[in-house]
């Protein structure tokens, strides 16, 4: 596993846009350096087939941003954990160059299916101002830390940034519970959402892959090693385990 360390700072950049600055463009070479990221992207889960489109976004029911990423997925165990672990790394990667990205899950296209894989998840994309992105991570809306990390202490630093991952409709369904040498990560079904209840374990099954990539970023960047275990998910759980970090 190879994860860019560099992407840490871009924690602390990084917002999901909610409004574009329709004067700006994305140029050609942005374009294809956005295609060459994605062909780099590593997976949570090997072998799940990914496939995506980039298109205007006048061609989906998108209402934000200039184009949308259109990401397409075999329906294979932990997929929707893959897509969010994957694609955050995108998210990350377009803060550094200045172009916003707002994780938009309820948005529409006219193609249901892509090279015989089913549609998932758009994400809207945009140029934006240096200025336009998050100056001060702290005053985004969240949790306050005890209520999403327990267990002994020492991880204050790491769950003090890592709970700033964003989620569908800002719903923050990891949950961490922390041993002296272990992590233990679950996703919380008490969630209370202005989203369908029928839609909230989809689109947070992609928020814990969003969480999953963050955490690791905050380990690596706190020196400290660890082998992931994903987790098998139990079913009407009020917390359903999502995976284990063994800490060295």
């Amino acid at each position: 596993m190879v994860i860019d360390k560099e992407y840490y700072e871009m924690i602390f950049k990084r917002k999901s846009f909610r409004k574009f600055n329709d004067t700006l463009r994305l140029s050609n070479d942005e374009l294809r350096d956005i295609n060459e990221k994605i062909n780099t992207l590593v997976a949570l889960v090997d072998g799940i087939d990914i496939k995506y489109r980039i298109v205007k976004r006048e061609e989906t029911t998108c209402k934000r941003g200039e184009y949308c990423l259109l990401i397409y997925s075999e329906e294979k165990e932990k997929f929707l954990l893959n897509i969010g672990y994957m694609f955050e790394q995108l998210d990350l990667y377009l803060a550094s160059k200045d172009i916003g990205v707002c994780w938009y899950g309820m948005g529409k296209t006219q193609e249901s299916q892509y090279e015989n894989l089913k549609f998932v998840i758009m994400m809207s994309i945009g140029k934006g101002e240096p200025n336009e992105f998050r100056r001060d991570y702290r005053k985004s809306k969240r949790k306050e830390t005890e209520e999403i990390w327990s267990g002994i202490s020492g991880f204050e630093t790491i769950a003090e940034v890592v709970k700033y991952a964003p989620s569908a409709c800002n719903t923050q369904p990891w949950r961490v519970n922390s041993e002296k040498d272990k992590l233990k990560i679950y996703r919380t079904t008490t969630i209370k959402s202005i989203m369908p209840k029928d839609k909230v374990p989809f689109y947070n099954s992609i928020d814990m892959g969003i969480f999953l990539y963050f955490l690791e970023l905050a380990l690596l960047h706190n020196q400290i090693t660890f082998q992931r275990v994903l987790c098998e998910e139990e079913d009407k759980a009020e917390l359903i385990p999502i995976a284990i970090y063994n800490l060295f």
